[in-house]
């Protein structure tokens, strides 16, 4: 499986996304400092708030096959400037958390998203699970077995 870094804002879902992808019961939890699982690099939302510790989200997206930014549906305004993909040689994916919510505006998430350079864009709602199996099709490799594939059961990655 391809190894995915998620970068955004403070609250943008990074980690509770992290569990849902891991298939863990998701609890809320502060990510303090940068967590390397198998294939997921969580990053604290303050490396990217934060224009000297945003300097440090370059070097760690080498470790990693695909970046992912991070954008909740009812973001204010857009934390990423336009074209900032081509900072990076890695595949950029776009993702939308917070679907759910009832001032969710998924349309100018994708649109901010867009203007970053992602082209392929995800929408997910990482508590009810929506949306997490498309982004873990994404990063399936041949020969990978996805967890939904092993016997009926729900196995982390």
């Amino acid at each position: 499986m391809k190894k995915l870094i998620l970068m955004g804002r403070s609250e943008a879902g990074k980690t509770t996304l992290t569990q849902a992808l891991k298939g863990e019961t998701i609890t809320y939890k502060k990510t303090q400092y940068v967590n390397y699982f198998d294939v997921i690099i969580d990053t604290p939302g303050e490396y990217a708030q934060t224009a000297k510790l945003g300097r440090a989200l370059a070097l760690y997206s080498y470790e990693a096959d695909v970046v992912g930014l991070l954008m909740a549906a009812n973001e204010p305004y857009s934390l990423y400037p336009p074209n900032i993909t081509c900072m990076v040689n890695r595949d950029v994916i776009g993702i939308v958390t917070k679907i759910d919510r009832a001032d969710a505006d998924k349309e100018q998430a994708e649109r901010w998203l867009r203007l970053t350079g992602c082209k392929k864009i995800f929408f997910v709602n990482s508590k009810a699970n929506e949306g997490v199996a498309d982004i873990l099709e994404y990063l399936r490799e041949n020969g990978d077995v996805m967890p939904w594939e092993k016997d009926g059961n729900r196995e982390g990655i």
